[in-house]
């Protein structure tokens, strides 16, 4: 009897332990961290396109340029992407997800998960996927910090803004590639600022 109460202490213990160090079993791992709030370089990314983009207060920074994009030097399939973002109200930026021609991105190519408040066709603006999948109402992210939690899973891609889901489809025209944020300005200058403090992809 001794014996089984003290090996139960010790599983309590174990458990306790295991626990204190994050590694229980559904614990936040095998995230890749891209951005962690104190970048100093560009070093992760590939640059496509003339955006000025640039390291400030440990965000990834552009407002300048006819557009641009920080690719990921990695390709991808499945995966979940968690993001930390600012943007400016008029700003028209996004993440595109499965690019096709990392030289050439667009949605011809590509998922396009839109930032994008005064989009003139608004139901693909802001948490919406351009041309495939639309929202209504449209949410705002201008002027504050928002995040991101996209997964892209075979056929199905699901996309929540701020901890509120705006699509979950089916759809499978584009099966893998890397990502890469935009800054777009469509020729308009200036263009809305955008900042990612924060840029996370895990490997399903």
């Amino acid at each position: 009897m001794k014996r089984m109460v003290a090996g139960f202490a010790t599983l309590l213990v174990v458990a306790f332990g295991i626990a204190g160090c994050g590694m229980m079993p559904g614990s936040d791992s095998g995230w890749i961290t891209l951005v962690d709030g104190t970048a100093k370089s560009l070093e992760n990314w590939d640059r496509v396109g003339d955006a000025n983009w640039r390291v400030e207060d440990g965000a990834i920074v552009a407002d300048k340029g006819q557009g641009g994009f920080l690719v990921s030097k990695n390709s991808y399939k499945d995966f979940q992407i968690r993001a930390e973002f600012w943007a400016d109200h008029n700003t028209n930026s996004g993440i595109f997800i499965r690019n096709g021609d990392p030289k050439k991105i667009g949605t011809a190519s590509a998922y396009e998960v839109n930032i994008y408040d005064q989009r003139p066709e608004p139901k693909y603006g802001t948490g919406a996927i351009v041309d495939l999948a639309a929202v209504s109402p449209m949410p705002k992210a201008g002027g504050k910090w928002n995040t991101y939690l996209i997964t892209a899973k075979g056929s199905q891609l699901t996309v929540v803004l701020n901890g509120q889901q705006t699509v979950n489809i089916t759809d499978g025209k584009f099966a893998q590639g890397p990502f890469a944020l935009q800054f777009g300005n469509h020729g308009k200058e200036p263009g809305g600022v955008i900042k990612w403090r924060k840029v996370e992809i895990r490997p399903l």
